[in-house]
């Protein structure tokens, strides 16, 4: 009896050590649960929203513009936030008059930004209208919520060293879940 009890233990142990096995790497390395707060990306997330990221995209390839990112906030990497990307390393951004301008290069003149995925009729204003230019390894961000957001237009560029990964699945609440696809700009 005391034998068949330890081989019911061992195999519990051995069912445990395998799963975390799988299950760690994949947590880590692969994708990671991210729960919203706040109203910054909304009517596209909630608060209190669960949402899976996938770390690995970026690893291999680069975020697009239209990509809904979670990185570690500049000014405290503590701090997570999730937004939108705007702007590409390399290019200019500029607000005014309540809409995104987009420069390629240098002798570009640029495009407005087609936001169709934002309710209608919402403008993005900035205190300034100065026009940003991202480095190499830098990405203009803004949440969906223009009026309730913090995001680069206060505290500048991300680097691609503070982006964790993608927003890929929302997962709960239930009745809202889905798969996010990069959305369609017109250049």
């Amino acid at each position: 009896m005391l034998k068949g009890f330890f081989s019911f233990v061992f195999e519990l142990v051995k069912i445990i050590v395998i799963s975390l096995v799988i299950i760690i790497p994949i947590r880590y390395f692969l994708v990671q649960p991210f729960y919203v707060k706040g109203a910054s990306m909304e009517p596209n997330f909630y608060d209190h929203e669960y949402l899976i990221i996938d770390e690995i995209s970026y690893r291999f390839g680069d975020p697009e513009r239209g990509d809904i990112i979670v990185f570690r906030y500049p000014k405290n990497p503590q701090e997570y936030f999730i937004k939108r990307i705007i702007g590409l390393p390399g290019e200019r951004i500029q607000i005014k008059e309540g809409q995104v301008y987009i420069f390629k290069n240098e002798v570009s003149d640029g495009f407005i930004l087609d936001e169709s995925y934002l309710e209608s009729g919402t403008k993005t204003y900035s205190l300034a209208e100065d026009i940003i230019s991202l480095g190499e390894e830098e990405y203009f961000v803004l949440g969906d919520n223009r009026n309730s957001s913090k995001d680069s237009r206060s505290f500048g560029p991300v680097n691609r060293s503070f982006i964790t990964g993608q927003v890929v699945l929302r997962g709960w609440p239930f009745s809202r879940i889905s798969l996010f696809r990069l959305p369609e700009y017109q250049y």
